[in-house]
This record gives structure tokens, sequence and C-alpha cells, in this order.
């Protein structure tokens, strides 16, 4: 006897990736409570069922929208990894955070850090997921950063972990700055100064820094 066929669902009668991408800057523009389920079927332009279909829920949702902001997690491993050092990894991470907070086509600020500003017991899933996105940024760095003390590119009472902290720190706390209106040649000189603390760098040595 022949299995009878198997019966697929419907298919979705609008674009998943555009209305992903519409997701994402909605949850990144008011944050993950705050946004309410008709503001995503506006923007995404999707009825109510077709997101429960698509997506599951708003938070399965949003944790897709995280994963496309955030990007694969190899690719910042290697961006990392291949980096002719620690600092350069740390210069690119934050000029690139820069010129994301202040993109002319997206919302302001950084999508990781305004998503659960609330700190609510009902989004603790959600500030997990944020949390091991951003501690596993933090290890990348930590790791390079250890790389150069063993090759001697740093010195040896380097503190790798408190370093690859700073970075992130710096990182984020230009998310705030930005959402409250600050340019993107203010950031990036932030940045350069923030990299003046970096072991060995000293105030006139732009080469180490650029």
């Amino acid at each position: 006897m022949h299995a009878p066929p198997r019966r697929t669902g419907r298919p979705l009668s609008f674009d998943r990736d555009a209305a992903l991408r519409q997701a994402m800057l909605t949850f990144w523009r008011h944050g993950y409570e705050t946004t309410s389920v008709a503001e995503l079927t506006a923007a995404m332009g999707v009825s109510a069922p077709s997101l429960y279909t698509a997506f599951g829920d708003k938070k399965q949702l949003f944790l897709e929208a995280m994963r496309l902001y955030a990007g694969d997690p190899a690719d910042l491993e290697r961006m990392i990894a291949v980096a002719p050092t620690a600092l350069h990894a740390a210069r690119e991470l934050m000029t690139a955070a820069a010129a994301t907070y202040t993109g002319e086509a997206t919302p302001r600020g950084c999508l990781l850090a305004s998503a659960t500003a609330s700190g609510s017991a009902a989004a603790a899933d959600v500030q997990h997921a944020v949390a091991d996105i951003r501690r596993g940024i933090e290890c990348c760095l930590r790791v390079r950063i250890e790389r150069d003390i063993k090759d001697s590119v740093l010195p040896p009472e380097t503190q790798a972990a408190p370093l690859a902290g700073l970075v992130l720190a710096v990182t984020q706390g230009m998310s705030v700055l930005a959402r409250d209106g600050a340019s993107r040649t203010s950031l990036l000189a932030m940045v350069e100064v923030a990299l003046r603390a970096w072991p060995g760098v000293k105030a006139d040595d732009q080469a180490l820094v650029r």
C-alpha cells in the first residue's frame, strides 16, 4: 500500500524576507515590549493570522528579526580572527556600530540596546537572547586580545576580559547617544578617543589606531 500524499500548508501570500525586515525595523524603532502586533502587521503588510502562521508569535518574530540584525556569528568571528590585531578588530567593531546607529534609512541606535530597555520579567527570554549575542561578541574579542598577548603584540599584563568589555560598553553607550541625536562624526570621534586607552597606544600614535 502506498502512503497517502502529504498535505502541505498554503503557500505564503507575501514576501517573508521583506516582511521580516519591516518587523526588524519596527522593533528597532520602538523596542520589543512596546511594539504591538497591530503595529507589526501594519508595517509588514500582513494580517495577524498570517504573521502567526509564518513566524509563530511576537517573541519568535523578534528573535528572528534580531538574528537578521546581528548577522551570521561566523562572519563576526572571521572578521575578528583575520584582523591584523585585536586593536584593528575593536576599531572595526566600533566604527561599524557608529555607521549602523546613524543610518539614513534605519532607526537610530542599536536594536539590541533598545529592544529590551524596560527589563520586565515578561521579556526575560528575549533579554537572555540579546545578552547571549552581546556575550558572543565580547568573547570573540577577548579571545583575539588573548592571542595578541600570547604573540607579544600586547603587554603581558593586559587584562583581556575588561578590555573586551570596555569595547562593548563604549559601543552600546554610543547607541544611547545616537538615539539622543549624536551625529556619526561625533560617534567616530568617541571611537578614536576610546581606542587611545588601548594598551601600547600613545597619544600621538595614529598608525596603531587607523
